[in-house]
């Protein structure tokens, strides 16, 4: 091992936390879309289908779980850092492709690209800060980055509300992501590459390296802990493809304003950012399993909550305890699968716990499009509610505490 290498957070504290930065600017371009685009859909561009304006999701979800399969090797061969680069200039394409959009299709390709962006951008950040923390910091350091980019989401689902409801829903808040694809990029330039830091932690390890293929098995089915976690992630994000594409025709159809829709809408992502600066290093100290199984439970019945009650201040609460039940969730299961990995396979590991998770906005704006066409909107958000409960209670009979298993 080298011994100018020190892994911990402390001791990496400075690209720690320019990491921490960058991921906000990566959340905020999802944020950017979050509060207008079903509505641009409907309203710009006349389509009457649920399952038509949520087909923005489906092509977001499955580009950016195809992606994440592919990101982790793409580090290894390229280095962190050059993926990172990369992933920040596909992102250029979005904005400029809502601004010049003169049909939905391009607004679809566009969330193909944004996919591809998140993807690669977040991917590298969530492994570069595992990279730089000590097994013990693991839930800390997903924590802040996850923290990070979800207030991103937040601060922008609200500023471009904000915007939208000042000047005109397109193109005007789109010319905030040419911004953020610039600090982004310019920022990640200075950001160190972390290879080498997995480079000595692997001279540590005595067990043989798997192959893609065995590590696809291994974190889809075939170990019950790995598995669990991919399944609790894609159910996490499936409920949240459900809750990007409804919430807003959900609580426009309530008869609140564009600005109350932003708010809500906001509130959720915030919750969830905020609250993962304390469920991370939590995590660290009473372990993953707790976490990931009273989170899943909260966010189904946080959805349930969300229809029973119908007015401004309780769809805030709702919002408030969606967010709080990912917060629990989201940091704790990339902890988790941190832990079960070895170093050798960890990035390849946490890519496909990503493909899984991240496909899940797809299947969700898929299920909840065809639910709300067939059924109605509240019919469809209570199904999709349904189906984190379903995964809590899996997590609860199936899933170790990963939290002892040792490096």
């Amino acid at each position: 091992m080298n011994p100018t290498i020190k892994i911990g957070v402390k001791e990496n504290i400075l690209s720690f936390s320019l990491l921490v930065l960058i991921n906000f600017f990566v959340g905020s371009m999802v944020g950017l879309e979050r509060t207008i685009l079903p509505t641009i859909g409907e309203e710009v561009y006349g389509l009457a289908s649920t399952s038509a304006a949520l087909s923005f999701i489906v092509s977001f979800g499955f580009s950016k779980a195809i992606m994440n399969f592919f990101a982790g090797s793409m580090a290894d061969r390229w280095g962190r850092k050059r993926v990172l680069l990369g992933g920040w200039a596909i992102g250029m394409v979005v904005p400029l492709f809502v601004i010049f959009a003169e049909a939905w299709w391009m607004i679809v390709v566009a969330n193909i690209f944004l996919g591809i962006n998140q993807a690669l951008t977040w991917s590298m950040t969530v492994n570069m800060k595992v990279d730089l923390a000590k097994p013990e910091q693991r839930g800390l350091a997903v924590g802040f980055n996850e923290f990070a980019g979800y207030m991103g989401v937040a601060v922008m689902a609200a500023v471009s509300g904000y915007v939208a409801s000042r000047y005109s829903l397109a193109p005007e808040p789109f010319y905030i992501g040419i911004v953020l694809v610039i600090i982004g990029f310019f920022l990640s330039c200075f950001a160190e590459d972390t290879n080498k830091h997995v480079q000595s932690q692997v001279k540590k390890s005595t067990t043989a390296d798997l192959s893609t293929k065995e590590v696809f098995k291994q974190t889809t089915w075939k170990n019950k802990n790995l598995s669990s976690s991919s399944l609790a992630g894609l159910t996490t994000n499936l409920k949240d493809g459900m809750a990007w594409g409804l919430f807003p025709i959900f609580l426009s159809a309530g008869g609140l304003s564009v600005g109350q829709v932003g708010t809500v809408v906001a509130l959720y992502p915030a919750a969830w950012g905020f609250f993962q600066l304390f469920t991370g290093i939590w995590s660290d100290r009473i372990g993953r399993k707790k976490l990931i199984v009273s989170g899943m439970l909260l966010q189904g019945f946080s959805l349930w909550f969300m229809l029973i009650f119908q007015t401004y201040s309780m769809w805030l609460t709702g919002a408030f305890l969606l967010g709080v039940g990912t917060a629990m969730v989201y940091p704790t299961i990339l902890a988790s699968i941190s832990d079960v990995a070895r170093p050798e396979w960890r990035a390849t590991s946490m890519g496909v716990y990503r493909f899984w998770r991240d496909s899940g906005y797809a299947f969700g704006a898929i299920l909840a499009g065809v639910f709300a066409d067939v059924f109605s909107v509240h019919w469809a958000i209570g199904i999709v509610g349904a189906l984190p409960l379903l995964s809590g209670i899996l997590s609860l009979v199936r899933m170790d505490e990963t939290l002892s298993i040792d490096d």
